[in-house]
């Protein structure tokens, strides 16, 4: 027990919370210029503090939808925002807004939750788990000659940060989604348009056309590197088809002064280094976990997702919300509680690796993250969880 009171936040305390937040992780508050755009990021009723005799914690989310293989979207929190007072650390805040959060989210019957982890260990122990990864490189430019059979793409137009917004969303909205991808809810777009407007260097914003409008989009600024070569760093990008993808290349390698361009957090099989001449054109710079995943309704989770192979009866444990914990027979008909005994059995936030097809059950098992009846069965649970991409997110937040 704690004296510690836990509520949402009056619209009048969420800038407090966002200083905290930002305090946290070792920034200054926000200037009222940038406030005054921040602000409108934050739902309302979504923002949770803590208190003693002040704020010392906070967490906030955003309502969205996840895709997950198969092309279903389910109900998903987009958890962001979330620190605790430098002097009130380690006596169980951030636990506290945890379960707050998870009543809110059982309350409102929200199905999953992401969020990015700005520290790898703190949360495995609610629940979550590793869902998604992304890969950066670097492309150097004069190398990186495209291959003759390389579509030729529609016609690129740039637009400015006034007109983004609309444009974007519109052509995001269009876009296929894979598992991981979030959609991108008004809120997150305020979000978004006040980053655009940050920085030292100046957004560039190209945007592809084909046959039905907007269908692929390159957010990206350049700047100087030491020793003063260009440096083209893509923020964010993406594409409907193999006609936009490429297209947005021939606009990328087509922009002067520029002799590298970077790539931060893309999707692990996004191929570029095919779309040249020269592979090598392309080099790995480095990677790692991107979105972490909480299902927070597991029963509705494992319904919404396609399943191929075999039918396999899975048993999960959850220590934290445990009416999720039981076994479940996925099979290509979808799933349902039964049972029968379990052929594979794993902790809830293992289940949230496995579940959007970023992680195989055969590597859970050998990091002992999952439980196999029989050695054999670790093939079947392979093509179980199996997705046809690498589930990827692309949107910070």
């Amino acid at each position: 027990m704690t004296d510690h009171r836990t509520r949402v936040l009056r619209e009048d305390e969420v800038r407090a919370a966002n200083t905290l937040f930002r305090a946290a992780l070792h920034m200054k508050p926000a200037p009222d210029e940038e406030w005054d755009r921040t602000r409108h990021a934050y739902q309302p009723g979504r923002t949770l503090g803590v208190f003693d005799d002040a704020l010392i914690g906070t967490a906030r989310s955003t309502d969205s939808d996840l895709t997950v293989p198969g092309g279903a979207a389910v109900s998903s929190a987009a958890v962001t925002g979330v620190g605790v007072r430098a002097d009130r650390t380690r006596r169980g805040v951030l636990t506290e807004l945890m379960r707050a959060q998870f009543a809110d989210f059982a309350e409102r019957r929200v199905v999953v939750a992401n969020l990015w982890a700005s520290e790898g260990p703190i949360y495995g122990r609610f629940g979550y788990g590793v869902a998604t990864h992304g890969r950066s490189s670097t492309v150097r430019r004069r190398q990186a000659v495209l291959r003759p059979d390389v579509p030729p793409g529609g016609e690129v137009e740039l637009v400015d940060v006034d007109a983004a917004r609309a444009v974007l969303a519109e052509g995001y909205a269009r876009i296929g989604r894979r598992a991981g991808m979030m959609a991108r809810p008004d809120h997150w777009w305020n979000y978004y348009d006040g980053a655009l407007r940050r920085g030292d260097d100046p957004v560039a914003i190209a945007v592809h056309h084909g046959g039905r409008g907007v269908d692929g989009f390159v957010v990206y600024r350049v700047g100087r590197a030491p020793g003063g070569s260009g440096v083209l760093t893509v923020e964010d990008m993406h594409y409907d088809d193999a006609a936009a993808f490429a297209g947005l290349w021939r606009y990328l390698l087509s922009v002067d002064l520029v002799d590298e361009i970077s790539l931060v957090y893309r999707p692990l099989d996004e191929p570029v280094d095919l779309l040249f001449t020269d592979p090598r054109a392309v080099t790995v710079t480095g990677g790692g976990d991107e979105t972490w995943l909480r299902l927070l309704d597991v029963p509705a989770a494992l319904a919404a997702r396609r399943w191929a192979g075999e039918p396999l009866v899975v048993e999960v444990a959850d220590p934290v919300l445990e009416h999720n914990a039981g076994r479940y027979l996925l099979s290509e008909d979808g799933a349902e509680r039964t049972g029968e005994p379990a052929a594979v059995r794993l902790g809830v936030d293992a289940l949230a690796m496995a579940y959007l097809g970023g992680w195989r059950p055969s590597a859970l098992a050998r990091a002992g993250r999952l439980w196999l009846a029989e050695p054999g069965i670790v093939h079947a649970a392979d093509r179980l969880f199996a997705a046809h991409a690498a589930p990827w997110c692309g949107t910070f937040f």
